[in-house]
């Protein structure tokens, strides 16, 4: 459906994050995926999707457009609780201490999603509601240690074996507490 549409474009994603990249394949798309090199600080009185519109759209400006034809994808996600963003962790202690946090409680995933050309931008965001079953310090270490989500918004990834184990409940996209709601970039794009 999108390969007809766009293919007289360039897709590009920027990101190098493996979950995405297979995520945007699945919507039956030709795509380049690159790295973009940005600093991901943000002004601490931004809030919620604030945060995650402006990175998505801080990740855009970093790409430098060579064609009239392209368009470029760029996304970010945090874990949002208790009225504060919980990025990636900077290390297995701190993943260890973001994970107790979320134990036995609800949170909030957001991405956002900047879709750009040289003469259009769109940003939109999704939410999705995760709430966790109560952890020992046994099992958050085992899947530290194992999983090492260093990576990751929140120190995990609902795909791997904390999210088979912990995840009490989703309301919401599944694909979005990946990391892209590829349900609402397919409505974009076919709107674009």
């Amino acid at each position: 459906m999108l390969q007809e549409k766009f293919k007289d474009y360039k897709i590009i994603l920027g990101s190098q994050s493996p979950r995405r990249r297979e995520l945007l394949a699945g919507l039956d798309i030709e795509f380049e995926a690159v790295s973009l090199q940005v600093d991901e600080s943000f002004d601490p009185t931004l809030q919620a999707h604030h945060i995650t519109d402006f990175l998505c759209k801080k990740k855009a400006a970093a790409y430098s457009f060579q064609a009239d034809n392209e368009i470029l994808i760029t996304s970010d996600t945090i874990v949002w609780w208790q009225n504060q963003a919980l990025n990636k962790p900077i290390d297995a202690k701190d993943a260890y201490r973001l994970l107790k946090l979320l134990q036995g409680s609800e949170h909030e995933v957001i991405t956002s999603v900047a879709v750009n050309t040289l003469q259009k931008s769109v940003v939109f965001h999704d939410v999705t509601q995760v709430s966790f079953h109560p952890l020992t310090d046994e099992e958050i270490s085992y899947y530290v240690n194992k999983y090492q989500p260093l990576d990751k918004a929140g120190a995990y990834g609902v795909q791997e074996w904390i999210g088979y184990v912990g995840v009490a409940e989703l309301k919401g996209s599944y694909f979005n507490v990946i990391g892209l709601p590829v349900d609402k970039l397919y409505q974009t794009l076919k709107a674009f």
